[in-house]
């Protein structure tokens, strides 16, 4: 590369998804005139976002440039990392690549959110590369919590510019393909112009146990418990279920799974080869019933692949099939994200209160698939890169990383710490911040696609705090009589019995109100709402402290 298209060339990255959060990753790398996108994930709803089932990136950015867009290049199959894509990949319309195993699960996502969908999905391999346009694109294995997942290297004029995935440096993994360590050190060799690494255990000290580290003590729970077993994990982590599949078969129990996203995970790997399920070892829920107790399990996730969801529903009794019972052993083999802490806590709860053992030891039953503070620095002391941006975790998470570049000798001038839609563009291999790209959130609500926005989330967390008061007032604009009410309908504001004499008074300052407008020719529909509406709040507030939404709906005959 000569050193005049190394200054002419420009290279732009920033990140649509991913910093400051966890979950909805997805990078942007700009060489040029031309992008490459890294990964499409979703993110699990926060708990204020009421009634949203998946959030996704602003991909406005994308589809105005869609012509420069040239592929999406996935690195491994988890939902945080591919959860988007059925949802964009129609208004950007390009070639998907992915490993095998992330290529095989989300083929079916694609083709039942979209059966006419043509998108083109490309198997790429660890240790092999591709084009995109003019971009040259190359892969390495990296381990994490699901097999086939890729680390990814992208060239440019100016050096490489390196996305880790989510990643961990395992020396046992479950199918014995070891971390490309040696292609890492190439990268580092040869020049890396900034390293995107992974931040989720930044502030976790040592290193991270292996996969394998699970596989006695889960089969120890089988072997002990008195009664049924019941393990909840994610429903894309393979190896876990692997060894519950294992556990069973040893342990001489029938395995029921419950959850859409687990037997379509568990069919496509077992297609694929990347499960072994022994013949006669899967039942249905319905057959439970035909077995003692001590002789069953039950592998179990929720709707959209979260681990909690379906055992909630066990331990307060709404699921149609299962519910807890006492000596159940409970085995929840994963680890809660910092938006579901609390509800992980209140279904632990309850589970002990119906009788079950709850199993949530680590490295036991459960250990994390990213990379501690070691693994990290290792990484970092592979790449050498010039230019290093923490991403993938909440801030504390990725300032802890920049330190940890700070101690194996990146100077701090040349670690990044952004936000969604900040860009670094780099040019003769130094960094500046450029204008910013819109990101933000896009809610997924049933079959809407980002038709909740702020407006709406604010209406619904007023409705679940203060409750709605409806009033219904029937007026004869020519003689500015009522014909009828002004009638009031209170719906989680107050206990109508108990607070007639409150209402009461409300539908006299309502009557007041209407009049006064009348009598001063106020008579637009607009004005009369937002009358009554001021002066019913204003008087609620006094009278209660509180502040229900109010809907006037007024009517003329």
């Amino acid at each position: 590369m000569s050193k005049q298209e190394e200054t002419q060339s420009r290279v732009r990255v920033f990140a649509l998804g991913g910093l400051g959060e966890t979950g909805k990753n997805m990078y942007v790398v700009e060489v040029d005139e031309e992008m490459i996108v890294l990964d499409a994930g979703q993110m699990i709803p926060q708990d204020d976002m009421l009634g949203i089932d998946v959030v996704i990136p602003d991909i406005s950015y994308l589809v105005q440039h869609k012509d420069r867009v040239k592929a999406i290049v996935l690195s491994h199959g988890h939902e945080d990392h591919t959860g988007a894509l059925a949802y964009i990949i129609d208004k950007l319309q390009v070639p998907v690549y992915g490993s095998k195993l992330t290529i095989g699960l989300i083929e079916d996502d694609l083709k039942a959110k979209n059966p006419s969908d043509q998108t083109k999905l490309k198997v790429v391999s660890p240790g092999g590369n591709m084009k995109a346009g003019k971009i040259r694109v190359e892969f390495f294995r990296v381990n994490h919590s699901i097999p086939d997942c890729l680390g990814i290297a992208i060239q440019t004029p100016q050096g490489y510019v390196v996305y880790t995935g989510d990643f961990k440096i395992d020396q046992t993994p479950p199918d014995r393909k070891f971390s490309d360590i040696g292609r890492m050190t190439d990268y580092g060799k040869k020049g890396v112009l900034v390293l995107l690494s992974d931040s989720t255990n930044a502030e976790v000290p040592g290193t991270t146990p292996s996969e394998k580290d699970t596989e006695a003590g889960i089969k120890s729970m089988f072997r002990e418990a008195e009664g049924r077993v019941i393990v909840s994990t994610y429903s894309s982590n393979v190896y876990r279920i692997q060894q519950v599949i294992d556990a069973a078969n040893e342990t001489k129990r029938k395995l029921a799974i419950v959850g859409d996203s687990m037997m379509k995970v568990i069919d496509i790997s077992k297609r694929l080869n990347y499960l072994r399920v022994p013949k006669n070892l899967v039942i249905s829920v319905d057959e439970l019933s035909q077995y003692n107790t001590d002789e069953v399990a039950v592998l179990c996730t929720g709707s959209l692949g979260e681990p909690v969801s379906a055992l909630h529903r066990m331990a307060k009794g709404s699921d149609r099939q299962l519910s807890i019972l006492p000596k159940d052993t409970v085995i929840i083999s994963a680890s809660p994200s910092p938006s579901n802490e609390k509800s992980v806590g209140r279904v632990v709860d309850q589970l002990y209160k119906l009788g079950a053992e709850v199993v949530t030891k680590y490295p036991q039953v459960n250990v994390s698939g990213h990379a501690s503070q070691e693994e990290l620095m290792f990484m970092l002391n592979l790449m050498k890169p010039r230019h290093f941006m923490p991403i993938q975790g909440e801030f504390r998470m990725q300032f802890a990383h920049a330190q940890l570049a700070q101690t194996t000798g990146v100077h701090r001038d040349r670690i990044h710490i952004v936000d969604n839609g900040d860009v670094l563009m780099f040019e003769d291999k130094k960094a500046i911040k450029a204008s910013k790209v819109p990101a933000g959130n896009v809610l997924i609500d049933g079959l809407g696609i980002g038709d909740v926005g702020n407006i709406v989330l604010r209406d619904r967390r007023l409705l679940s705090k203060d409750g709605i008061l409806v009033v219904v007032v029937t007026l004869n604009k020519k003689t500015s009589e009522f014909v009828s009410g002004p009638d009031i309908i209170s719906r989680g504001f107050v206990y109508v019995r108990e607070s007639e004499e409150l209402l009461e008074e409300a539908k006299q300052k309502v009557s007041d109100t209407l009049k006064t407008c009348m009598s001063d020719n106020v008579n637009e529909w607009s004005s009369l709402k937002s009358n009554v509406r001021d002066v019913l709040s204003r008087f609620l507030y006094d009278k209660t402290k509180r502040r229900p939404m109010i809907l006037p709906i007024i009517m003329e005959v």
